[in-house]
């Protein structure tokens, strides 16, 4: 089933719940789908009433922020060997080749591997993890990581929820247009082909009143 379908077959608690876990477990460096699940919920809550946009948002940044938390965390107690068994677990997401790219981010941009993190999808598995394994002071991290995180999530939510109610409304107009224009469609057929029809029997009147030649 198609996650939009499934979130609006839920309660907003759920989803509200489910959006703020998804993304909290990604952040935490679980390759997830935070950022479909993100788009879909604020797409429904667009065309939802009981999906409010702004408790969304604040739970998918507040997911974000604490999910990166723990990552952090989790990466400064396990160091490089949590590193190397992410990578035998999670070849896909935290082979060799994506770490060495992560960790020359974080060694070019510092703190700001983990705002920008929020916008890239394999840095904001690694972001929380990696800043933990790398030593960066907790101050800089809680910054980036925090700006980043309502900026992502509650920007991503706000962007798509008008989008959304754009492109519903924008829906209903091109309706309302689509059946003025199939009736005026129907119209100019039925009086073209009225006119042609009127021109042939014009056209063969004449022909019929003819007085046809006496045969000696």
């Amino acid at each position: 089933m198609h996650v939009q379908e499934w979130l609006d077959t839920v309660p907003a608690a759920a989803v509200y719940a489910v959006v703020g876990l998804v993304i909290g477990l990604e952040s935490l460096g679980i390759p997830l789908p935070g950022e479909i699940i993100l788009v879909s919920a604020a797409l429904l809550s667009s065309q939802h009433a009981g999906v409010d946009p702004v408790i969304l948002g604040a739970c998918a940044s507040l997911g974000a922020v604490v999910g990166d938390s723990i990552g952090y965390a989790i990466g400064r107690k396990g160091g490089r060997p949590l590193l190397a068994w992410l990578g035998r677990k999670f070849p896909r997401h935290f082979g060799e080749g994506h770490v060495a790219t992560a960790e020359r981010s974080f060694e070019k941009w510092g703190m700001w591997a983990v705002f920008f993190g929020r916008f890239i999808a394999l840095l904001r598995i690694f972001a929380g993890p990696l800043a933990g394994v790398l030593r960066m002071p907790y101050w800089k991290f809680l910054i980036a990581n925090v700006l980043g995180g309502i900026l992502w999530a509650g920007g991503t939510t706000a962007v798509i929820y008008y989008v959304g109610v754009v492109a519903e409304s924008w829906l209903k107009r091109f309706s309302w247009l689509g059946l003025v224009a199939a009736v005026l469609i129907g119209l100019t057929s039925m009086l073209v082909l009225k006119r042609k029809a009127k021109k042939a029997t014009t056209h063969s009147e004449p022909a019929e009143k003819e007085p046809v030649p006496a045969v000696d």
